[in-house]
């Protein structure tokens, strides 16, 4: 009899949820290319020789179009001439109009989850006001990837109750990029403007590090000594042609700071971090080598050296490779992981390991068979024979595991606390 209870709701990409975003730029400090500037140089001009009339017609038919599709779209508009002015030197004062209509020529519309909605990860939301007796707020982040196979992180809120019900918030039929600000040696910090519910925010690739993907979100709520809480979440930065493990940094999801780590165990992908420190030092498990699990110490949190290995492949359905699904999860019995393991055919599973709670480097039990594995309705996809998560959620002794299946969409699970451990021989 299966362990797992899945819960019919799933999650699909949405070409319609579109974000306004800069046209002919890159994530990154790049001047503009001489082609490109002259280009710009000729549509500014062009504008600026109209008469008042096209201007406002032409300006009427973009609104026409866009506004009802984006919050404040003319706004938008005319904060992107103010930074093609600053590229051009433009010291010249236009009316508003003229501005909107030029900052119009240099944005678009970009469907971010138009080719997958996958890899999700869970933690409490930092609101749990106003909920019933047993109930849990909590915070998803999804990766979403969109044209050009660019990814982007975006969010939903929800409720998990102690009967293991879950229930998602509605989510707005807008979507809003978050700002850039003080970009500095791979470091930005990115802001959400105004009161907008979460799952608007969308937080797309900044530096040139991450020019194609913030790629598979690891959310953690960590909590100091003193009992001060911050979410971390460790992430693939994917610049087209390399990849490097970068750090997500926030208290209420309206301020982020993106931040590079640093040393060889930053090398590779996979990093998560456990919500504590443990023995004073900051702990994470990690996927070093492509093939093992690894557990790495620091008492630095952005720099981190090699580790040492935790397991290896063991079981059919992970001889391939392993790996975490996230970050570790305190229970009474110890530190709960989530892992993945590669099987024949290349078929990722998802099980589960324990480590003990004082010293993590022991490992006491592991799942001998996957805790969900991809079926006849979950094999078919971008990625087919696929399942995979970056974090669950324990709550009144039952798991919640979202999951990406096939690298397409997501699907959700629970499971009894007390039965998954005593699989883990």
């Amino acid at each position: 009899m299966s362990l797992v209870n899945t819960l019919p709701l799933q999650l699909h990409a949405n070409a319609n949820r579109v974000v306004v975003r800069h046209f002919q730029s890159a994530p990154g400090p790049r001047a503009l290319s001489p082609a490109s500037e002259a280009r710009a140089r000729r549509i500014v001009a062009t504008v600026r020789e109209m008469d008042n009339r096209t201007i406002q017609a032409e300006l009427a038919l973009v609104l026409a179009d866009f506004e009802s599709r984006h919050r404040e779209v003319r706004r938008f508009f005319e904060d992107r001439y103010e930074g093609i002015a600053r590229d051009l030197d433009l010291a010249e004062p236009l009316r508003d109009v003229e501005r909107a209509l030029i900052g119009a020529y240099f944005c678009h519309e970009y469907s971010f989850e138009a080719a997958a909605l996958m890899n999700p990860s869970v933690v409490p939301h930092p609101d749990q006001t106003g909920l019933a007796d047993g109930e849990l707020r909590f915070l998803l982040s999804l990766r979403a990837v969109g044209e050009g196979h660019i990814s982007s992180i975006t969010f939903r809120e929800g409720v998990f109750t102690a009967q293991g019900d879950m229930r998602l918030d509605p989510q707005s039929r807008f979507a809003v990029a978050a700002v850039p600000r003080n970009c500095d040696d791979g470091r930005v910090d990115l802001i959400r403007e105004g009161d907008k519910c979460l799952s608007e925010l969308v937080l797309f690739p900044v530096t040139a590090a991450q020019r194609n993907g913030l790629e598979d979100l690891r959310l953690v709520q960590f909590r100091e000594d003193d009992g001060d809480m911050t979410y971390y979440g460790t992430y693939t930065a994917y610049s087209g042609d390399t990849i490097a493990s970068e750090m997500l940094i926030t208290r209420d999801f309206s301020r982020f700071e993106l931040r590079p780590l640093s040393g060889p165990a930053a090398r590779n992908k996979g990093m998560a971090l456990f919500p504590r420190r443990v023995d004073g030092a900051y702990v994470m498990v990690a996927r070093q080598d492509n093939e093992n699990l690894f557990l790495l110490r620091s008492n630095d949190l952005f720099h981190w050296e090699e580790g040492a290995k935790l397991a290896a492949p063991l079981f059919p359905w992970e001889l391939v490779q392993i790996g975490n699904c996230g970050s570790p999860i305190e229970v009474d019995e110890g530190w709960l992981v989530l892992t993945h393991g590669v099987g024949p055919m290349r078929k990722y599973a998802i099980g589960a390991m324990l480590l003990d709670k004082e010293d993590p480097s022991r490992v006491l039990g592991r799942s001998r068979v996957p805790l969900l594995s991809p079926s006849d309705e979950e094999r078919e996809g971008y990625v087919p024979n696929v399942v995979y998560t970056c974090g669950g959620l324990v709550h009144a002794g039952r798991l919640l595991l979202p999951y990406g299946i096939a690298d397409s969409s997501v699907a959700f699970a629970t499971v009894d606390l007390n039965d998954l451990l005593a699989t883990l021989g």
